[in-house]
């Protein structure tokens, strides 16, 4: 089967071809997939996305009218995708739902420690020279109360590793985990996670009622000096609200691995451009904020994994078998 991949990177081609093997006929495009690149499918029957690939209505009935039947999704996101518009061509689509929790987790907790420690700050330091410890202060993790929205495989992951550090753990979810609760992790209200949390860690998806879960009144409503980390979805967070509470200070810091303006910067190499999202370039001169480039998911483990379930989904397309990771509108 011919399969036109859209946004490629070298890696993407390396463990895209180690799990192909052979058996598809793949086609690497670094272009996003937007209306006036989908087109570039012509003459394949798949096609595969990445979480800054556009695949509306409009999108869509392209690739309808060029012959395309599959979209498979080497992520586990799909609010990209127009699912019944999907349904009404005839399009399948496929995500790949769970990919190394572990390492998404694991990245939430190292951006904390960073932000907490001062990492950053004293690496720069030291290479300038200066070993002074003014400005390092940090503070024990053991024993503050620590907040995960949303106890999926990320959030219960991240739950586990700060109740190791001997944090207490609140969560919010609309279903609760009896693996959590075997953590010692106690469910409890949205406000009074805020109220009562050193640390909130997003780990939801974005949907209709998530978009901008973090605001000015979520904000309010927390204690001062909270930090929060964001490795889930960037629209998440109200931007403009959390630049105006790291302003006043109650704010203590601030850690984003999405961000909710991100296509077209996160994945590029701009060093020789002028930033020219003014939000962003705010909340890179904070000294208490700390962002990556959407990589928290960059394991070898978990991409291997996304590459595997990918090609998975595709054999199942090719072969006309029921795909257990196919999405419904």
């Amino acid at each position: 089967m011919r399969v036109v991949v859209f946004s490629t990177k070298p890696h993407d081609r390396q463990f895209l071809d180690a799990a192909n093997a052979g058996r598809h006929d793949l086609v690497y495009l670094e272009a996003r997939l937007l209306p006036e690149t989908a087109t570039l499918a012509a003459g394949a029957q798949a096609a595969c996305l990445f979480v800054h690939d556009h695949a509306d209505a409009a999108v869509l009935a392209t690739f309808a009218g060029l012959g395309v039947k599959h979209l498979a999704l080497r992520c586990a996101g799909f609010n990209n995708v127009d699912l019944a518009a999907a349904a009404r061509l005839g399009i399948t689509v496929a995500r790949v739902p769970a990919y190394s929790p572990h390492g998404v987790a694991e990245h939430a907790v190292a951006l904390f420690l960073t932000l907490n420690r001062r990492i950053h700050r004293a690496y720069n330091r030291v290479r300038d020279g200066n070993f002074s410890l003014d400005g390092l202060l940090g503070f024990d993790v053991h024993g503050k109360t620590v907040g995960v929205i949303g106890t999926g495989k990320i959030g219960l992951c991240f739950a586990q590793i700060m109740r190791g550090f001997g944090c207490r753990v609140l969560a919010f979810d609309v279903t609760r985990q009896p693996a959590a609760e075997a953590l010692g992790v106690e469910y409890t209200t949205l406000e009074r996670l805020y109220a009562e949390s050193d640390l909130i860690s997003l780990h939801c998806p974005l949907t209709p009622q998530t978009q901008h879960l973090i605001g000015a009144g979520a904000l309010a409503q927390m204690r001062d000096g909270v930090y929060i980390v964001n490795t889930s979805r960037g629209p998440l967070i109200d931007t403009g609200a959390v630049i105006d509470a790291l302003k006043s200070g109650r704010l203590g810091a601030l850690a984003l691995d999405v961000y909710e303006e991100e296509e077209g910067v996160f994945y590029e190499d701009l060093s020789g451009d002028i930033l020219a999202d003014d939000q962003l370039a705010r909340l890179l001169s904070f000294p208490n904020v700390l962002v990556t480039s959407h990589q928290a998911f960059f394991t070898r483990e978990a991409v291997t994994a996304i590459a595997a379930t990918t090609l998975g989904n595709l054999d199942d397309f090719a072969a006309g078998r029921p795909c257990p990771h196919a999405l419904k509108a």
